[in-house]
């Protein structure tokens, strides 16, 4: 089997999360709604302790925690959930960037088609928004500004804390994709400036199907969402259905281990990082963004007039890679991202993403930089 280099499309399960996950389907099978017995006591006290997990990774409190199905559903509950409070009081207006997922942008395109307007700031050609481009575009009736934490394809880092800072003064509602940087990056999303934060269990080696919303409080007062689907009353109002209590406890051990082991993580793939580059330096490689600012398990990069798609066929036997979003892959579209940080075609269509993990088994380079020679 290749060694597996696509954990930013999804990663890995830890040991510890997938014996919580059978625990509580095998075993502890009860629905956390039922009241009346031991099985939905012992379910409810498995989401309440999962809830305080995920919120102690970005110092929230526990009530503002609500699980979804993942970071797209809590994207489009952020985004779209706040169109009431907009509409009500004459706030329409939404600024983002043009380096999101396909799970923000298209929300956005909905509410554009109801009469809102959206701003969507460029990043450089280093791959980051300048917090004062964002800056300048909000306005007085700005109802939110959305962003990712870390993005997707490249593993850039945007500037969280500089745009709180500039944004401490305006109402808007500051809204950022965590999918790529929860459990990761732990500094950067517990500023409690950010109102709202996606987060994803499959991105912190845990499962599928699961991720949560984390809607801060100002004070007293909660974000206005309101629901996008009804029936039951779970969740506090704001996401009904019945919970799906194995998913929710194998997250909250999943972030409770990156939590745990931040430091230990990163300085494996760190390693991991130094290791492959070293390798691959006698081709040449093209990187694609400011290096600077890459966390340390992501490099994009293209080796000048090879194609993506050769390159992975090319390669599928040594490693399994990829030239985009996962979500995105299927239409086989030049990268929205690449395109936005003003790369040429030939970079995009040459571009691979590698993306690895604490958990990723050593490769063997030499035959990883044969099979690209060969192509050369």
């Amino acid at each position: 089997m290749p060694v597996y280099l696509d954990c930013n499309a999804t990663s890995p399960m830890e040991d510890a999360v997938l014996e919580e996950v059978m625990n509580y389907m095998r075993v502890e099978y009860g629905n956390s709604g039922s009241r009346t017995h031991s099985y939905g006591l012992d379910a409810k006290r498995a989401v309440e302790s999962a809830r305080a997990k995920v919120a102690s990774v970005v110092d929230a409190e526990v009530n503002e925690v609500f699980f979804t199905s993942g970071a797209t559903e809590s994207n489009n509950l952020a985004i779209l959930g706040l169109r009431e409070h907009a509409e009500s009081v004459g706030r329409k207006h939404i600024v983002s960037t043009a380096l999101e997922h396909k799970a923000v942008l298209e929300p956005l395109e909905v509410l554009e088609r109801r009469g809102y307007e959206v701003s969507l700031v460029r990043p450089n050609s280093g791959g980051w928004v300048e917090p004062e481009a964002i800056r300048a575009v909000v306005r007085d009736d700005t109802v939110l500004v959305s962003l990712m934490h870390v993005n997707n394809e490249t593993g850039i880092v945007q500037c969280l804390p500089e745009l709180t800072e500039l944004l401490q003064n305006h109402p808007t509602y500051l809204h950022v994709d965590g999918a790529q940087g929860f459990g990761k990056d732990l500094d950067g999303l517990r500023d409690p400036r950010i109102d709202l934060i996606s987060v994803s269990g499959h991105k912190i080696y845990g499962p599928k199907g699961i991720g949560a919303l984390i809607a801060r409080r100002r004070g007293y007062e909660k974000p206005p969402l309101t629901p996008l689907v009804f029936g039951g009353g779970q969740e506090r109002g704001l996401r009904p259905g019945t919970l799906p209590v194995a998913l929710i406890a194998g997250l909250g051990v999943a972030a409770e281990l990156a939590a745990l082991h931040a430091a230990e993580r990163e300085k494996q793939c760190t390693e991991f990082r130094r290791t492959m580059l070293a390798a691959i330096e006698p081709l040449e490689p093209v990187f694609h963004g400011d290096q600077a600012r890459v966390l340390p398990h992501v490099v994009n990069l293209s080796f000048p007039g090879l194609d993506s798609e050769a390159l992975m066929v090319a390669l599928k036997d040594h490693v399994a890679v990829s030239n985009g979003s996962a979500c995105t892959s299927s239409s086989y579209e030049p990268s929205h991202v690449l395109k936005s940080m003003g790369l040429s075609d030939d970079e995009i269509q040459g571009a691979l993403r590698f993306s690895w993990c604490h958990m990723t088994a050593d490769v063997a380079w030499d035959g990883v930089v044969g099979a690209i020679k060969r192509l050369m």
